[in-house]
């Protein structure tokens, strides 16, 4: 467990961190977005050169997470602007739902339920990931030098959901008149599509926290989920079910 007085300087760091990260999202000439869309370009095809630059990051700003909030601006519009898509394609087009979508989209399936999932890595990294504390050496930083940063742990979820965003939002709608149907090729090619976009989350998931040099065994627990996933797919599959089909019904009846 992480001592209290680790605790007490975490949480306050992180108020203080998470409240001049609002402040900048709405300062967009300070944003960087050339180095964000070279990012989000990096995470699709190499994504270690992306946590490369993180390390040096954190030589740099004494912090592992971003401090420029352009990631999640732009994540955000991506979002939002396939959600309205969506809704257009199937005749939702009043502004009642287009709104609802926008809001399922971006402030439930990629940032609430992101807080969620980063939240519950950032626990088991803090809590059973990092080496003993006898092994490190404190720096300068203080005494929550090893702690894994929750803002680091946000950052690392919304690289994992560049490819989720591409795959299951743009991908996606492109081949629906081929994804819903009820064919068993329908049902296989949807399910491998969402297959993918699970391994490739959970594999960036990986990365980010195999960056951290205080952590161990990350393999563990970043990894080997895409096992079940791939079990999982295997045993839907065979019982016919279509991932976006389900998708469809659930957002639009």
């Amino acid at each position: 467990m992480l001592p209290l007085n680790s605790k007490r300087h975490s949480a306050a760091s992180l108020r203080r961190n998470l409240s001049e990260y609002v402040r900048r999202l709405f300062r967009v000439r300070q944003m960087d977005l050339e180095y964000t869309l070279w990012q989000m370009g990096n995470l699709c095809f190499r994504p270690k050169k992306v946590y490369r630059t993180t390390a040096y990051h954190r030589q740099t700003k004494l912090q592992w997470a971003r401090d420029d909030p352009a990631f999640v601006a732009i994540l955000s519009g991506l979002v939002a602007v396939a959600s309205l898509a969506y809704c257009i394609a199937f005749g939702k087009t009043d502004i009642g739902s287009l709104l609802l979508m926008v809001v399922k989209g971006v402030l439930i399936d990629f940032l609430a339920v992101g807080v969620v999932l980063c939240s519950v890595c950032w626990l088991i990294a803090n809590i059973y990931l990092r080496e003993k504390e006898e092994n490190h050496t404190q720096g300068a930083s203080g005494p929550t030098e090893d702690d894994v940063e929750w803002l680091y742990a946000f950052d690392v979820h919304c690289n994992s959901y560049v490819p989720v965003c591409l795959l299951l939002y743009y991908l996606q709608f492109l081949l629906l008149p081929l994804l819903n149907t009820t064919s068993i090729f329908s049902a296989i090619l949807s399910n491998l599509l969402y297959l993918g976009a699970f391994i490739y989350y959970n594999y960036i998931t990986f990365l980010g926290y195999n960056t951290l040099p205080q952590l161990q065994r990350s393999t563990l627990f970043f990894v080997y989920p895409s096992l079940a996933a791939l079990a999982a797919f295997l045993l839907l599959t065979l019982f016919g079910f279509n991932s976006t089909r389900f998708v469809v019904q659930l957002h639009f009846g």
